[in-house]
């Protein structure tokens, strides 16, 4: 695939936006589980305004009373012309998508097409929490397949994940986080094309949560799962929810392979009622008119990645901190700092800063914390400052 560099912009940096009393007047999860003195970097919520374009169809779809139940191919419209151009993959075929009411919700819908109750899915943690809690409720067992020490895909332990999945001839899927939150790894063609190796040889269906692809830096080259050799029976999620700060307009694209069509043909009419259709209006915008904006931020967040390194090598040399080449989450391994399983609360409790807690996320997270660097450079470096003062 031949992919188009980010574009230089010109527009000033997203977070860079807002001051921190300005933030402070939002009423979302981030700014209100915890009490003003605490700094939220927490959940995955970007401390930016949102892209003109975003703001100018939302605006004018309310103006004219446009409120109504969502209709049409817009959005997929939208995400096939972006992934064209962005990521060079033409393979995104209109035809072979549905609207879903987010990600998750999606990924439920996609793994009750491909498994039944009592299946088993295999995750590769550490992982987004939700993964586990999503997939248990639907009566889905979880199996681990941790990633290796270099927070890659090890596909000898996939493979033996797979083998005992499938044992006794029962239903498996692959829940693929591509990019990798929370440890911002970008999975190569090599590595998904030998993933959808592996899923052939075992009859395992893979379902790809590809919310963070927006988020890629300019270099690394963000791969769809359906585009590499071997992947036409997989199925993906995507959304503009992650890459332009849409997670409370609620809506997402579910995009099977060649080989997934009829799959997807058999999910339930209802599920297309539940994605807003202001939502679909803001995330089509998102997608067609909000490059500029994405590559600015993704300029702002290049910075905040070596920022929160420096910060880190001076206030608190023994974090080890390996700067993912996507998503603006950074994967942080506090254990040398004896602070227990559990660090993250002592970083708020002592610290006044939020992080979200390793332990959730599986494997791997124990001693861990996640920390979101989608703010102001002087938020995040009053932050790193008060983490260090906590160990005090």
């Amino acid at each position: 695939m031949t992919r188009i560099p980010h574009e230089t912009s010109g527009e000033p940096n997203p977070l860079q936006a807002l001051t921190l009393d300005r933030l402070r007047q939002r009423t979302s999860m981030k700014w209100r589980t915890y009490p003003e003195d605490v700094l939220p970097l927490w959940v995955a919520e970007m401390d930016v305004l949102l892209a003109e374009p975003v703001v100018r169809a939302v605006t004018d779809a309310l103006h004219l009373g446009d409120t109504g139940y969502p209709a049409g191919t817009a959005y997929a419209e939208a995400l096939a012309a972006f992934a064209g151009k962005r990521w060079g993959w033409e393979g995104l075929a209109v035809e072979r998508t549905a609207i879903v009411p987010d990600v998750m919700l999606g990924v439920v819908e996609m793994l009750k097409l491909v498994t039944g109750p009592g299946d088993t899915v295999i995750v590769n943690p550490p992982v987004y929490p939700p993964f586990y809690l999503f997939v248990e409720h639907m009566d889905r067992r979880v199996a681990q397949a941790p990633l290796g020490a270099d927070g890659r895909i090890d596909l000898g332990v996939l493979e033996s994940s797979f083998r005992q999945a499938v044992a006794g001839g029962r239903r498996a899927a692959h829940l693929l986080c591509n990019p990798h939150n929370p440890t911002g790894t970008v999975h190569t063609e090599e590595e998904l094309s030998a993933v959808a190796r592996l899923a052939e040889r075992y009859g395992v269906r893979v379902v790809a949560d590809e919310i963070h692809a927006p988020l890629v830096l300019d270099g690394a080259g963000f791969v769809p799962y359906l585009s590499v050799p071997g992947a036409e029976r997989g199925l993906s999620l995507m959304s503009a929810s992650k890459g332009w700060n849409l997670p409370g307009l609620k809506a997402a694209l579910a995009v099977a392979g060649p080989g997934a069509a009829a799959d997807l043909d058999r999910m339930p009419e209802e599920v297309g009622h539940g994605p807003s259709h202001v939502a679909v209006i803001a995330h089509t915008a998102a997608l067609r008119d909000g490059v500029t904006w994405l590559d600015a931020l993704l300029t702002g967040l290049d910075g905040n990645r070596r920022l929160l390194a420096d910060l880190l090598a001076e206030h608190l040399p023994a974090v080890r901190y390996r700067p993912g080449d996507a998503t603006y989450l950074a994967w942080l391994d506090c254990r040398a700092l004896g602070l227990g399983d559990d660090p993250a609360d002592v970083f708020l409790h002592r610290g006044r800063v939020a992080l979200s807690s390793g332990l959730p996320f599986g494997t791997g997270g124990t001693g861990h914390v996640r920390l979101n660097l989608a703010a102001s450079q002087e938020v995040l470096t009053e932050a790193v400052r008060r983490m260090a003062a906590a160990l005090h």
